[in-house]
């Protein structure tokens, strides 16, 4: 039942059996119909999240315009990383894109694991850090890549992602209208 998340924890850091199979106890599953708000702005964020299977769009409302601030697909983690971590209200909001199931861990219950286990403690500063050197890239590329280079690289990590989420939260992603996407998309 937990295979796909067992096997995603350990690419990120092995933990020993016994504390594996504990942790992977404490993860909640949720099977999430389209269109379904899992986190809501001004909600604090209580679970850092796997995407077994389905679509996420993260996003934040400016001007009265919503803003892609990341997509994920299968096999992924995510999460709104300054609430659950601060214990604050979330800026973010958390959206299924597609029918999704979705497997959570409540912070509590992962602090005191971590708080438990050096091993536990290992794997949540390995995800921080990844999510941390994510978000570095994703602001990188925005600062130094083209429109059409940003478009390159999504489609090399998640070719399929054309097929399953609209252009617009594509291009609101990428950081570029609508427009400038369809051009690029026609150049291809």
């Amino acid at each position: 039942m937990t295979d796909s998340l067992a096997r995603a924890l350990a690419r990120i850091h092995v933990l020993p059996a016994t504390q594996a199979q504990e942790f992977l106890h404490q993860w909640q599953r949720w099977e999430v119909s389209r269109d379904q708000l899992i986190l809501r702005e001004h909600q604090v964020a209580d679970y850092f999240w796997y995407l077994e299977r389905g679509a996420v769009r993260i996003f934040y409302r400016k001007h009265h315009r919503e803003v892609t601030e990341w997509l994920a697909l299968d096999d992924q983690f995510f999460l709104s990383i300054t609430s659950f971590f601060e214990r604050m209200p979330s800026r973010l909001l958390i959206h299924t894109l597609e029918p999704s199931v979705i497997r959570g861990i409540h912070y509590n219950v992962f602090m005191q694991m971590a708080d438990r286990y050096h091993e536990v403690e290992k794997l949540l500063r390995k995800m921080v850090t990844s999510s941390l050197i994510l978000s570095q890239q994703r602001m990188e590329s925005i600062q130094f890549e083209t429109a059409q280079q940003r478009y390159q690289r999504i489609l090399a990590q998640s070719p399929n992602i054309i097929h399953r989420v609209p252009g617009l939260y594509i291009a609101s992603f990428l950081g570029i209208t609508k427009e400038t996407l369809s051009r690029i998309r026609g150049m291809q």
